[in-house]
């Protein structure tokens, strides 16, 4: 078993070192990692009926799809994450309750008393301070879980908050709860850096036989690669979400305006668009243009240029129109 270190800050990275590590490196592994803010969404969840795209867009936020399945979470540097990648038998990989055992047992040691509940949360005195995801490959399951430590609560609330009576689909909800830090849970008050150098000293007790080891050269350009070709693309992170229909309606100088758009593989397959309860034609310049367009605020910001439709060039504020296809 490797305890891996693994410094980076970057969410792109630190998912995408989660797959190489399961898929290229042939032992078991520990690994303790933070990202910069960003939302992580399950591998089966409809990426844009998860989050609040205008305040990701806003600050900037990144969002990246993960290998497990599950609901969506929020990172930010205040998150601590925590990587078990076990080898085990088939029957006992899918397993919530004993993967998240070491770090239970951490947290009552830290006299903070926590506790497996539901489907895959921990939590403390109802409230929830982690979620935990699983994903099977071959004889080997990657176990992750988020830990809230210090992390903004308040981003966390309003990056996830999502307009789900927008979509239908047979994506994966995620299940909201209130969440809490553990850091108002603990009976000393301990820094970020002091509760992550003992939980590592924990595992690393705990996984007696873990070895440490640093990412090698040769590691990080592979997995850079994997950044390149899959966590950082367009068609991973949104293209990915199973089909649905997204149906959203507006009022703009006077006009009542209503989408209704059929999406697969992130592209626009039909669209009707009435005007003030008119439906527009299927040979409207507009209607033929977003037929095959990503369902993305840039490839249909274009398009709402090119076609000027209802004077988007000339609106202050573009979202005003653009806000209808989100």
């Amino acid at each position: 078993m490797l305890f891996v270190e693994n410094p980076s800050l970057d969410p792109y990275f630190n998912i995408a070192t989660e797959e190489y590590l399961l898929k290229h490196l042939d032992t078991e592994v520990v690994m303790l990692w933070r990202s910069n803010p960003s939302i992580i969404v399950g591998k089966h969840q409809n990426t844009l009926a998860e989050i609040n795209l205008a305040f990701v867009r806003k600050h900037n936020i990144p969002v990246v799809r993960r290998l497990s399945g599950g609901g969506t979470v929020f990172h930010d540097p205040g998150n601590i994450n925590f990587t078990f990648i076990r080898q085990t038998e088939k029957e006992k990989m899918v397993d919530f309750k004993a993967h998240t055992r070491p770090v239970i047992d951490f947290l009552q040691s830290m006299g903070v008393d926590a506790s497996f509940q539901g489907k895959n949360d921990l939590r403390v005195q109802g409230l929830k301070i982690s979620g935990n995801a699983e994903h099977v490959y071959k004889n080997k399951v990657l176990h992750h879980g988020t830990l809230l430590f210090d992390s903004n609560l308040d981003n966390l609330n309003e990056a996830i908050k999502a307009k789900e009576e927008n979509f239908e689909s047979k994506a994966v909800k995620s299940n909201r709860s209130v969440v809490a830090n553990i850091s108002s849970f603990l009976p000393v008050a301990t820094s970020r850096e002091e509760f992550t150098f003992k939980l590592k000293q924990f595992l690393a007790a705990y996984f007696t036989s873990a070895q440490h080891y640093t990412l090698a050269s040769n590691d990080i350009r592979s997995i850079h690669r994997l950044v390149e070709e899959k966590y950082s693309q367009w068609h991973w992170n949104y293209g990915y979400s199973p089909v649905y229909a997204f149906k959203n309606s507006l009022s703009l100088n006077g006009r009542s305006l209503e989408a209704v758009i059929s999406v697969k593989n992130g592209i626009f397959k039909e669209v009707s668009l009435k005007e003030n309860t008119t439906e527009l034609p299927r040979e409207h310049p507009l209607i033929k243009a977003l037929q095959g367009v990503s369902h993305h605020p840039d490839a249909i910001g274009q398009v709402l240029a090119h076609t000027n439709y209802l004077g988007y060039n000339h609106l202050p504020d573009k979202w005003d129109l653009l806000g209808l296809f989100f």
